[in-house]
């Protein structure tokens, strides 16, 4: 029999592992022959969040000058740099351009044909356009896939999960919230992929109670506005008069930040410096391991203030009161009080210094007295932050931004390190288009966007939903409808794909956040004594090697990359050493 490896999900993820093993194939494998079978009822290369059939109006979150599916130099791995095109450079657009979803599942489309095409011969791939329902066999042998609507399964030598993001089942507030919109006629969407959501039930005029502002509220807004008809001409919002009043808030009552609207210029700062590979080891190399705020959290600010003031000092020295030599040497040996005391009199402009805390809870301690100030004072906050972050003068917040993105590249040898980080890096750095914000202004201006501030509140009683917040002390609106505008939090036993739940059921290993554990070196599965799996390797936001979730940027180390060629340098030599024997 023809060796045969089994890849559940042919998204990204799935695409990138097969572009890996096309790149490491020909010094690998030296067999006759292996299927390739991908099991995914999307289309290939796109997957489901990806695919081409969806709205136009919907946009990536990054530039299309960053994203690539392709390694180069910048990339730690063993196996060999095979350059492609970005997403930009393919589609012949500006690369300023924020292209529309389906724009980048034709690119991802192409990426997978060429990664096939690109396989050495006696190498077949097939597509299986079904779910995987459950993985089974033995450590040390063949294991089966089993497969929706299929009687058999296929036999696989290895199996490698690359699922992508996943639904969840409900958890005990949800289904709370649920149960009551039921029993008293209400809407409730609880989260979900906002592409896929049925909105229909969101009538015009009617309010809406939306919490959560991140990157699924904007598909929401889209979809609920210019997706019902409405239109923009210039800084004006004209109705179509289908829209709902959408009422959002979230903990921070805030949008994410604006994407950096200018490009970089100059020197980078020489990363890392205070959070590398050094540090990694020993946190790894406690016997009482770590906790994030104690430990990993301080290391992580410092690394993320040294790039701050890098750019600050070198770019902008007029706006400072020493020289870069004295400051950085005084920043290395401080933390704390002591750096804190060194930014105030060295720095002079509150503005020029760099506070996380404040960052993190833009709202903390501001209140109004009523309804409409608070939409004034977010519309000026929004107003503020697109003219911060389109202003080269501030370029040290996209120094920032370059400090988190190395950062993020070391924290994933840390595994499961909490949800809280995931959401900080992807309010600071993985925010809204600048015209997506500016969409949101003239919406406000209309009276189609009304915000809620910060710590939302929502209740059920009295046959309705209602809303509060910190912002506006004693304010409340009632709604008959509430969105849930965010990803699902899926576990290793909430997820609703079966075959993640049932593999933990037979002993896989997780994590206290519900993620499942796998080999950081090549993406083997652990079981719950902490021995990999031989056979079954995992690669995405479902493991505790889990990235950012954005597409990578060219030059930028590409921690996705490292990890997808590992785990196919680590299937090819396992299969070639098996159609070795097989061939003896």
């Amino acid at each position: 029999m023809r060796p045969s490896l089994v890849i559940v999900g042919a998204g990204p993820r799935g695409t990138g592992l097969l572009e890996r093993i096309a790149a490491n194939a020909p010094e690998l494998y030296g067999g006759s022959g292996l299927d390739i079978h991908l099991v995914d009822p999307y289309p290939p290369g796109a997957g489901r969040i990806w695919r081409e059939e969806q709205s136009r109006l919907l946009w990536m979150n990054s530039e299309a000058q960053d994203v690539t599916m392709f390694t180069d130099e910048t990339v730690d791995m063993a196996g060999p740099v095979l350059e492609g095109p970005t997403l930009h450079a393919w589609a012949s657009l500006d690369g300023r351009t924020f292209a529309d979803r389906p724009r980048q599942g034709a690119y991802l489309r192409w990426v997978y044909e060429r990664a096939v095409a690109a396989l050495p011969p006696g190498i077949r791939v097939h597509h299986h356009a079904r779910r995987a329902l459950r993985v089974g066999g033995p450590r040390e042998g063949r294991q089966q896939v089993w497969l929706e609507g299929r009687p058999l399964p296929l036999l696989a030598d290895l199996v490698v999960l690359a699922l992508g993001h996943l639904d969840a089942e409900l958890d005990d507030e949800q289904r709370e919230l649920a149960a009551y919109a039921d029993a008293h006629g209400l809407v409730h969407l609880p989260p979900d992929f906002t592409a896929d959501s049925d909105l229909s039930a969101l009538e015009a005029g009617e309010a809406v109670l939306v919490r959560g502002f991140g990157l699924a509220f904007v598909d929401l807004m889209v979809l609920l506005t210019e997706g019902r008809g409405g239109r923009y001409e210039g800084e004006t919002y004209h109705p179509s008069g289908r829209e709902p009043i959408l009422y959002v808030g979230s903990r921070r009552g805030v949008p994410y930040h604006s994407k950096i609207g200018y490009d970089w210029t100059g020197d980078r700062p020489p990363l890392p410096r205070f959070f590398g590979p050094a540090e990694i080891d020993g946190l790894l190399a406690r016997p009482e391991g770590f906790d994030f705020r104690r430990d990993v959290w301080p290391l992580v600010e410092k690394e993320l203030g040294f790039a701050h003031y890098h750019r600050l000092f070198t770019t902008h020295p007029e706006r400072t009161r020493i020289a870069w030599s004295d400051f950085e040497e005084k920043y290395a040996l401080g933390d704390g009080a002591d750096i804190e005391a060194l930014v105030a009199s060295a720095v002079p402009d509150p503005a020029d210094r760099l506070d996380l805390a404040a960052l993190d809870h833009p709202l903390a301690g501001v209140r109004h007295t009523s309804h409409e100030e608070l939409q004034t004072g977010l519309r000026t906050y929004i107003e503020e932050d697109l003219r911060r972050r389109h202003n080269p003068a501030r370029s040290q917040d996209l120094a920032v931004f370059l400090g988190l993105l190395s950062v993020y590249g070391q924290l994933v040898r840390l595994g499961d390190i909490g949800s809280w980080w995931h959401g900080f890096f992807s309010y600071l750095a993985s925010g809204p288009p600048g015209p997506r914000l500016r969409q949101m202004l003239a919406l406000s201006r209309a009276g189609i966007l009304q915000f809620m501030g910060a710590d939302m509140t929502v209740t059920a009683e009295d046959g309705v939903f209602r809303a509060g917040s910190a912002t506006v002390p004693g304010a409340t609106v009632e709604a008959r409808a509430l969105v849930e505008a965010r990803l699902p939090h899926p576990t290793v036993e909430r997820t609703r794909d079966t075959l993640l739940r049932e593999l933990y059921a037979d002993g896989a290993a997780a994590t206290s956040e519900g993620l499942l554990a796998v080999d950081p070196a090549d993406g083997r599965i652990l079981d719950r004594s902490g021995a990999p799996h031989p056979r079954r390797f995992a690669l995405g936001p479902h493991t505790d090697a889990r990235g950012s979730g954005a597409f990578t940027r060219p030059r930028t180390g590409g921690p996705a990359f490292r990890q997808n060629d590992a785990t196919a340098r680590a299937a090819l030599a396992f299969l070639g050493a098996l159609s070795c024997r097989a061939a003896a």
